[in-house]
């Protein structure tokens, strides 16, 4: 929201220089997007200056300057000064004059709707002054009778709208829902087409505007326009919400009504533009105002107490302060003295029960142009910024119990990343919401989650697993010249059936980082197989790799991963392996690049407990043996197989089995591989002899031999 500073001025008496005002205001909840400075280039007259003001969503009262002035007279404590409102004169209607008749068919969506005939006396150019001010808030000039239509939507944050009185079919405004079929040409020429629960502003024939949103090209006020009907009223925020997203509409009305527009305020802007219409020689009203409010909205009271407000803030507030800070802003307030308990509990011992203000209550009711305030706890917020929220004490709430344990699935998340980070991998955030075509290649089209009403096409499902949105901040990074990427995520994957923890990662580039002593190589298989080994050796697990075949990973280059829970039981872990190509090409990935990739079920995790099972070992006393043991097996044996068969056949002395070689070439048989490992056995009770260490190899290679018809080089 863009505030010219005379503007301000104009209704708020300040002196402090804009800076100081923008710092103010910034202070009570505003934060300042941009100041524009007074620009002097205009031939002397210069440009006013501007402050540009981020206002959130649930403060649409401030998508005006009046309410912006009222936050400043209440920071200031400058009388606010407001323009005047009084609905002038009606000329009595002459036999040209139109009569308007206005019937609310559907209140649930419009409660209330007013309208006022007026006589065109000039529709050219607006004066110099509020073309000026308009455009100090990025809106273009048209006519006189848009250009206050549009002023009293800045000054006051209600949109209104004029339709031309001859074009509208049988003298006559209805609000009420879409029917089937119809459509509206909309003010920027577009033929839009209407659902049955859509809001319109029809005549007796036809949709003239999209209530709340935009107005219809049918009736649009041109040079010839002698009678205008100008309306303004209140629509429900969801139905302006909705039907604004689903014309993918988007508009300064649209923006207001859908975050809670004042119902007291349409009269009041109509007497506005009435007022300025008589101000600058447009036009003058003719009849009386009509005003359609079936069922009129009491006004919301409130019951605030002095202990809550101290129990909140941690500060006591005088008494004589609660009206000095909430009634600048538009609140009634009155006293009702009472004796109160302390809604906190009999253990509760922050108040002081001696003080005077513990049995202080009041009724405050809440103006209609406040809908964020509902409760009890938005009036202390209104009184917390009074001074800014820097000036609230810094103060410890009272622990009555002690710290709950740290939920362990958090606990395994952070050594999940800890991990990672330790294998050179920079932890990335994606977006849960991603596009059709990234997400297929991962999931069955039935598994996939749609989103039913998505920002757009690129949010338009779930993602079904963290893959796709790494993927495509690798391919990111890639054209970029970043030549190696290495990412990992900790996140939900989202199934129709259910939602999983998982983590994810890619490699890409060297496998190594550049070191002066020797050159670089490639990732490939084992730099993404040693970090998932790092993240299952820090929970104590002995993963099992075995080959997988996956559409989304290159076959012969892919393995699922599992862990032994007990004997002969695997608990399914997660995947690693090469992305297919074809997928890279999509997501336009660098050709010719690989990307290694894993994605591991974090809630796996929870067959193993709390964690918290640490144990500790003493040192070795004795010393092992080590013996080297190479055997020619099958090409395609994965070497998993024969660690398996090792150790299932070695004693209980044999603590370690691991491969350090693998060689085809010249000497072993086609179809053949060497595969060399190297043995470790240990005693924790004695020394062992060579004899029983020779004897434990024999059985190892004659289990070797029966089992996979592996032979002893």
């Amino acid at each position: 929201m863009k505030l010219p500073y005379s503007w301000l001025r104009e209704l708020v008496p300040v002196t402090d220089d804009v800076d100081r005002v923008a710092s103010t205001l910034g202070l009570r909840g505003f934060e300042v997007a941009s100041i524009e400075p007074f620009d002097k280039a205009q031939g002397g007259h210069g440009r006013d200056a501007v402050i540009d003001f981020e206002i959130t969503a649930n403060r649409p009262d401030c998508l005006s300057v009046i309410g912006l002035a009222r936050e400043a007279s209440a920071a200031y404590g400058r009388p606010l000064q407001l323009p005047d409102r009084t609905m002038p004169a009606a000329s009595a209607a002459d036999g040209n004059a139109p009569t308007i008749d206005v019937t609310i068919e559907d209140a649930d969506l419009c409660p209330r709707y007013c309208a006022q005939v007026f006589e065109v006396l000039s529709n050219a150019s607006s004066p110099a002054w509020m073309q000026e001010r308009l455009e100090a808030c990025g809106v273009r000039s048209i006519s006189a009778i848009v250009d206050v239509t549009n002023y009293v939507m800045l000054e006051m944050g209600h949109p209104t709208h004029a339709f031309d009185a001859a074009k509208l079919g049988g003298s006559a405004l209805r609000i009420r829902r879409a029917k089937p079929g119809e459509k509206v040409r909309t003010l920027d020429g577009v033929d839009r087409a209407l659902e049955p629960d859509m809001h319109v502003i029809a005549d007796a024939e036809r949709p003239q505007a999209v209530g709340g949103v935009m107005g219809g090209a049918s009736s649009e006020i041109g040079t010839r326009t002698k009678y205008l009907v100008l309306e303004s009223a209140y629509f429900k925020p969801a139905s302006v919400r909705r039907t604004s997203k689903r014309l993918g509409l988007k508009t300064e009305a649209s923006t207001r009504f859908e975050r809670g527009a004042d119902v007291n305020g349409a009269p009041a802007a109509l007497a506005r533009a009435a007022t300025l219409f008589q101000q600058i020689g447009a036009a003058r009203p003719v009849g009386a105002m009509i005003d359609r409010y079936p069922s009129p909205q009491a006004p919301l009271s409130l019951t605030l107490r002095a202990s809550r407000i101290e129990r909140v803030l941690g500060e006591s507030v005088a008494a004589s302060e609660i009206p000095a800070r909430l009634e600048p802003l538009g609140f009634s307030v009155a006293d009702s003295r009472r004796p109160m308990t302390d809604d906190r509990g009999a253990n509760s011992s922050t108040i002081d029960h001696r003080s005077s203000t513990i049995d202080q209550r009041w009724t405050v009711t809440v103006p209609s142009f406040r809908v964020d305030v509902q409760r009890e706890i938005d009036l202390i917020e209104e009184i917390a910024r009074h001074d800014g929220y820097a000036g609230l004490p810094a103060t410890f709430p009272l622990l009555t119990a002690a710290q709950a344990a740290p939920d362990v699935r958090s606990l395994r998340d952070r050594l999940v990343r800890q991990v990672l980070t330790g294998c050179g991998l920079s932890e990335a955030v994606t977006f849960s919401f991603i596009e059709a075509s990234a997400a297929a290649p991962f999931a069955d089209a039935g598994a996939i989650v749609a989103v039913a009403n998505p920002l757009s096409e690129k949010f338009s499902v779930m993602r079904p697993s963290l893959l796709p949105g790494l993927v495509d901040a690798a391919a990111h990074n890639r054209r970029r010249e970043h030549a190696d990427v290495r990412l990992f995520e900790t996140g939900t994957r989202f199934g129709v059936a259910a939602e999983r923890r998982e983590v994810a990662g890619v490699w890409c580039g060297s496998g190594t980082s550049p070191h002066w002593s020797g050159g670089m190589r490639p990732a490939d298989f084992y730099d993404v197989k040693g970090a998932v080994e790092a993240v299952g050796s820090a929970f104590g697990l002995t993963l099992e790799f075995e080959p997988a075949s996956v559409p989304y990973l290159v076959d012969g280059r892919s393995a699922t991963v599992s862990f032994a829970i007990r004997e002969n039981m695997s608990r399914r872990f997660g995947l690693l392996g090469q992305i297919d190509p074809r997928i890279l090409e999509a997501r336009g990935f660098p050709s010719g690049d690989e990307l290694w990739a894993f994605e591991l079920e974090l809630d796996a995790l929870g067959v193993l407990g709390d964690g918290d099972d640490l144990r500790a070992e003493s040192l070795p006393r004795f010393p092992s043996i080590v013996r080297d043991l190479s055997i020619l097996v099958d090409t395609t044996l994965p070497a998993a197989a024969v660690r398996g068969t090792i150790r299932s056949s070695g004693p209980s002395t044999l603590v370690h089995a691991i491969e350090f070689d693998r060689y085809r070439g010249k000497g072993v048989p086609e179809g053949r591989v060497s595969l060399s490992l190297r043995l470790t056995f240990r005693s924790p009770e004695r020394t062992l002899t060579d004899a029983e260490v020779d004897t434990a190899m024999d059985g190892i290679v004659k289990a070797l031999a029966e089992t996979h018809g592996a032979q002893r080089r």
